[in-house]
């Protein structure tokens, strides 16, 4: 196994940086458990932080399963089931709230896109598995008339992104799993200046299975409308 001295020294040093700038008792309302108030299933990617996206500067606020593409669900024994990391929250710590956020660009959607339309797999089988999952999603947007088809590349990933978002949280509506008192959100993190002029902005695209404007600047705060945009037909 190889050694970058240089990768661990900056580990290290960032923990030291992080542990100093800790105000004293920083931990104290989650030595003994954690209440999240949310649930947020985001990519898996570097470029997506929960800290940044949602200004979160305490411990326990809010859990965060991450998996390549935003999915919900894994497979056990060829079915189809809610992931254990949305469930547990729910379940045992008192969540009622999930987020679903893709993020545009978004690698796992881009390889989907590809096998989708006729491309190997991007292996290797960690990495496939969770690809192949997502396929069925892309091609029903495909083959729906969300998509515009004559566009360029990325623009089709990104809608394709919003259609995934949409999937994912109808698919915690209609789950058994999932208690009526959740509410589903889904999200679109923009920081390369797709949906708007503001990198770093959330951009909501439903809110338990609902995705028309009216409907949804119904729901959000006041001074908050200009965060419901959405990309697809």
């Amino acid at each position: 196994m190889g050694s970058d001295r240089d990768t661990l020294e900056r580990l290290l040093a960032g923990n030291r940086r992080h542990v100093e700038s800790l105000p004293d008792g920083y931990f104290a309302d989650v030595q003994t458990g954690q209440h999240p108030t949310v649930v947020a299933v985001c990519c898996s990617d570097s470029r997506v932080s929960h800290e940044g996206m949602w200004g979160i500067d305490r411990p326990g606020a809010v859990f965060t399963p991450n998996n390549i593409g935003n999915q919900v669900w894994d497979e056990d024994d060829g079915d189809r089931i809610i992931d254990g990391g949305v469930l547990y929250p729910i379940y045992h710590t008192g969540t009622d709230a999930v987020a679903v956020v893709g993020h545009t660009g978004c690698g796992a959607i881009t390889a989907a896109y590809h096998v989708a339309i006729g491309a190997e797999p991007p292996g290797p089988r960690g990495v496939d598995k969770w690809v192949d999952m997502l396929v069925p999603v892309v091609e029903e947007a495909l083959e729906s008339d969300r998509i515009d088809r004559d566009a360029a590349a990325d623009t089709i990933i990104n809608q394709l992104v919003e259609y995934n978002v949409g999937y994912q949280a109808r698919s915690l509506c209609a789950a058994a799993d999932v208690p009526d008192r959740v509410t589903v959100y889904g999200f679109v993190y923009d920081f390369q200046g797709v949906y708007g002029e503001r990198p770093g902005r959330t951009y909501l695209v439903t809110v338990d299975g609902e995705t028309e404007r009216e409907a949804l600047v119904e729901l959000v705060p006041d001074g908050y409308e200009a965060t419901i945009r959405s990309l697809l037909y």
